[in-house]
């Protein structure tokens, strides 16, 4: 980390937080053998002026991660890119577009990663709703407000896509259910595409979603997506009063079970945020850090064991 010579100010804090961070027991990584992952909404990061606290802060956060989803990364880039230079010359970032409209709310979906665990693969794109043929012109089915982000990774001999969206709010649950369905239903598709770049598929991002016992989960994992093993055991809730799980992470079921033994939320807040930013109310602090904690899981990339039992189960049935 490159933090360089900051105000005493926010060296204490950083060591307030690194108390935190510790808390949440996230194992280090082992090159070319595991990979930490998290998903993040930073609230409205771009949006407003944050503070160089807030930056040093996040940029913490983010480096005990290997590859970090963001999502509400907003369309002014400053933010990021002050961010960038702190985690160190060997982490990158790719992003999709913003999308200006309301529903849109000038969002992008955004990958933070270290190249030095994992690379970026060469896919990168939105996903679109299906088509149908209208007369003369191919249409979607449906509308997703805001288009989720794939792209393709290497971490060690594991390849995988990573699918992140922010799945929309607002009052009507049952055209959110839709929505959700809609993209189990793509992703469900995507797995079995003859052509497809990748089979595994990791699915990341704030789903809107309160509880796994809400029908909105039930939509999410009605074509087989599953929880990793680690994130099972517990509801590990990603608003800051740790009761709602708004975020998942989530996997294609080729995956093994116990491809992922550990995992939770890394909880920067801990019922109090005054040791952070002295001065602020709780709302402006999650204007400066967020009103979302981090999910995370550690998977294991050293899968030649399971892709040799695919091979001699496979060789069998014939």
């Amino acid at each position: 980390m490159f933090h360089g010579n900051v105000s005493l100010e926010i060296a204490q804090g950083l060591k307030t937080l690194q108390g935190r961070i510790e808390k949440a027991k996230i194992p280090a990584s082992k090159l070319d053998e595991t990979l930490n992952i998290a998903t993040w909404n930073i609230r409205e990061l771009g949006r407003r002026k944050r503070s160089k606290a807030a930056i040093h802060y996040i940029a913490e956060i983010v480096g005990q991660f290997d590859l970090v989803a963001i999502v509400e990364l907003r369309d002014n880039l400053g933010d990021l890119q002050q961010i960038l230079p702190i985690l160190g010359p060997y982490w990158d970032a790719v992003y999709s577009d913003a999308i200006l409209d309301f529903g849109g709310n000038r969002e992008r979906v955004c990958y933070i990663f270290d190249r030095r665990a994992v690379m970026f693969n060469g896919l990168a794109a939105e996903a679109s709703p299906p088509r149908k043929k209208r007369g003369t012109e191919y249409l979607p089915e449906t509308s997703w407000w805001r288009a989720p982000y794939v792209a393709s990774f290497k971490s060690g001999n594991f390849d995988f896509l990573a699918f992140t969206t922010h799945v929309r709010w607002g009052d009507d649950d049952g055209k959110r259910e839709e929505e959700i369905r809609g993209l189990a239903n793509w992703i469900d598709a995507k797995m079995n595409e003859p052509n497809g770049e990748d089979k595994d598929i990791i699915v990341m991002g704030d789903f809107n979603i309160p509880s796994r016992s809400d029908p909105m989960f039930k939509a999410l994992t009605s074509r087989g997506l599953k929880l990793p093993a680690a994130l099972i055991a517990d509801e590990f809730g990603s608003n800051l009063a740790r009761d709602k799980r708004y975020d998942q992470i989530l996997h294609s079921p080729r995956i093994p079970d116990n491809f992922a033994n550990a995992g939770g939320v890394l909880d920067f807040y801990c019922g109090d945020h005054k040791p952070l930013f002295a001065g602020l109310s709780k709302a402006e602090f999650t204007y400066q850090l967020s009103d979302h904690l981090p999910l995370w899981m550690q998977v294991k990339t050293d899968i030649d064991g399971f892709v040799l039992d695919q091979i001699i189960q496979r060789k069998r049935d014939r």
